[in-house]
């Protein structure tokens, strides 16, 4: 088969495989991209495989850099981008289900393809378009199926976070994966414990992102991965609970996050803790600590301005995605949140240092209290967001705690 007329993200990168076909070298583009140009998805990063080895890939190209060259992996700089180039490799075995113990160089295609997790991503293809396809992977394409190249346990025991790749692709390409293959997984799942955490974050956060969502979950929770993941053991239900979303796609890794804990009611103090086991960043773990008592209110129906104007500029694209799968009506949240007078703090027509000239006994936290103050006011319509009103407001507020106190 030869695809025609090559992408232009393959076109861009072909003189790098013609170089090192002119030198008597084979090369080929490998992996995701190649899969993703034949279902006329877009195209990610595109990928290189040579008979040459790292010295020899150095020696043609001008501009190189040792991106992973104990693998083989070099990449060449070239004025239309960079492309990763790394050499035919097989792998020796897996002590730890992550690492090989160590790669041989090869000169064989075959044994390159070979060792790759699944058939659709061990296609190849050379710089007129022309695929190799030595397991049937194009077959797969077609089918739709998510097959193991040779047998599925070897290539988990490889390593186990392709596991994880398999529901990952089977949400973003809607496919199915093959039953000897599912029921590897199942069988192996308590494997992805060997995987570092934040691999699997990876991977989950891709399939929880992905369009079709809830296939990769429904597979995730019945072939028991979700056991082998920080603090899901025993979560069946809450994660089966998600199943029924409605189908809306989560564009944020902070939603994907926000679903999760919303799913397993967790209390606000508890997802920092539950976040960090998932090495998350401190950003996704204060967002969702943030957002998850205003979604609550929203799915109650109760969430006032204060409430809104606590979520912050994620609302709209963080937290609304969440209220959308949850099956709420989101258009009137967003237009109560679009109608708040002011959305964040430096939205306030006065700042600290302006409010100590006008009352010098605010200092310390009596100022912090209030700016608070003054922006709970103007959220509730009680102060209009003017230097005037607010400064009224705020010695209007001084002179009856200074009467309280007397």
């Amino acid at each position: 088969m030869r695809l025609s007329p090559l992408p232009a993200e393959f076109e861009a990168a072909a003189p790098v495989l013609r170089r090192l076909n002119d030198a008597g070298y084979e090369a080929y583009f490998v992996g995701g991209a190649v899969r993703d140009a034949l279902l006329h998805d877009r195209i990610h990063d595109v990928d290189i495989a040579t008979s040459a080895y790292p010295a020899e890939v150095k020696a043609l190209f001008k501009r190189t850099v040792d991106t992973g060259i104990q693998h083989g992996t070099v990449t060449v700089l070239q004025p239309q981008g960079q492309y990763e180039v790394t050499t035919f490799r097989t792998e020796s075995t897996y002590q730890d289900y992550r690492r090989p113990d160590h790669v041989t160089f090869v000169r064989s295609l075959r044994e390159d393809l070979q060792r790759r997790d699944f058939t659709v991503n061990a296609l190849a293809m050379d710089h007129t378009g022309q695929i190799t396809d030595l397991f049937d992977g194009l077959g797969d394409l077609q089918r739709h199926l998510l097959r193991a190249v040779g047998k599925p346990e070897e290539r988990f025991h490889e390593d186990a976070l392709r596991m994880m790749r398999a529901v990952r692709f089977q949400s973003q390409l809607s496919f199915t994966i093959e039953p000897a293959a599912e029921a590897a997984i199942r069988h192996h799942h308590q494997l992805l414990e060997k995987i570092a955490v934040e691999r699997i974050n990876m991977e989950f956060v891709k399939m929880m992102a992905a369009q079709d969502r809830a296939s990769g979950l429904k597979t995730f929770i019945d072939t028991q991965l979700y056991a082998a993941c920080p603090g899901l053991a025993g979560q069946q239900t809450a994660l089966t609970s998600m199943l029924a979303d409605v189908p809306h796609r989560l564009a944020e890794s902070g939603s994907v996050w926000l679903r999760l804990v919303f799913a397993l009611g967790l209390a606000e103090n508890a997802v920092g803790p539950f976040l960090r086991a998932w090495k998350t960043t401190n950003t996704e773990r204060r967002q969702a600590a943030r957002l998850l008592p205003v979604l609550a209110k929203i799915q109650a129906g109760t969430a006032g301005a204060w409430d809104l104007y606590q979520a912050g500029p994620e609302f709209d694209s963080v937290l609304l995605p969440v209220a959308a799968q949850l099956g709420i009506a989101v258009d009137q949240w967003q237009e109560r949140y679009a109608a708040l007078p002011i959305h964040q703090a430096h939205d306030l027509a006065v700042d600290g240092r302006t409010v100590m000239q006008a009352a010098p006994a605010l200092r310390g936290p009596a100022l912090g209290q209030a700016m608070t103050a003054m922006t709970q006011a103007v959220v509730a319509g009680q102060a209009a967001n003017t230097p005037a009103a607010l400064l009224a407001y705020i010695q209007k507020t001084q002179q009856t705690k200074d009467g309280q106190s007397l």
